[in-house]
């Protein structure tokens, strides 16, 4: 028990039991727990079918369990409404998508801040500057997105997931559609902010090279979590992959 005066730290991510059946009698999610600590960066892998894309969608409010709890923050998703839930991934949920998911027709600086816009809020132009540096897209911002190489796309992708400050940033393989040299750029990014700004990032990929750039890994199979491995490397996760069939 903490002692009088301590402040207790709330997990950035909290899922407690949480299973995930959809139409037809498929269980996606079988009774999972996982609390994600602040400044962490996680990656989630596994083979096809395993769980982890729906694991991140009902983490991330996009989808709902069929059973058990789901904690951003101190913001429990179970029982929000439609509108709630969309409001909340507005307000303390960043993505950053495989394809950017940038709008075509507005600027890399209106791309940034559409979630503030979409929220109501107004640009704290510190912490704008300040992310954008960060990027290394200074300069860039009145362009479009089809002006931008894919690797900065990804990086305007990344910075708009930030601009709100989310709880937590979800990355649904973040360098599937980049070039291996682009694609290290892009993790050293998303590990510098982890690191440097203490943002908690959560990342889906079936890429162990890719993993291993995170602080601690999840390995998935069958909905369920079958192993968490800390600084984990390739070779590690790649052998633990090929293992899960003779389980």
């Amino acid at each position: 028990m903490p002692s009088p005066g301590t402040a207790v730290q709330t997990d950035a991510l909290r899922l407690s039991r949480v299973t995930k059946v959809y139409a037809g009698g498929v269980t996606a999610l079988d009774d999972v727990s996982l609390s994600v600590a602040p400044g962490t960066f996680l990656a989630v892998m596994g083979p096809s079918g395993s769980g982890k894309s729906t694991l991140m969608h009902c983490a991330a409010g996009l989808d709902v369990p069929s059973r058990g709890s789901v904690k951003v923050g101190d913001v429990e998703l179970a029982g929000l409404s439609e509108t709630r839930r969309t409001e909340l991934r507005h307000e303390r949920i960043g993505f950053v998508f495989q394809a950017y998911n940038l709008v075509p027709s507005l600027s890399i600086a209106d791309n940034i801040t559409l979630p503030l816009r979409l929220a109501g809020r107004r640009p704290d132009r510190a912490w704008l500057e300040t992310l954008v540096a960060r990027v290394g897209l200074s300069g860039h911002l009145d362009r479009r997105p089809g002006e931008l190489s894919g690797g900065q796309q990804q990086r305007a992708a990344i910075a708009r997931a930030l601009v709100t400050r989310p709880a937590v940033v979800f990355a649904d393989e973040p360098t599937g559609a980049l070039d291996l040299r682009t694609a290290h750029a892009v993790l050293d990014l998303l590990r510098d902010l982890v690191d440097g700004l203490g943002q908690t990032v959560v990342m889906v990929t079936h890429d162990p090279a890719v993993a291993a750039r995170a602080h601690l890994a999840l390995v998935m199979a069958d909905g369920r979590i079958v192993d968490t491995l800390a600084s984990p490397t390739a070779a590690r996760l790649a052998q633990r992959i090929t293992t899960l069939g003779a389980e």
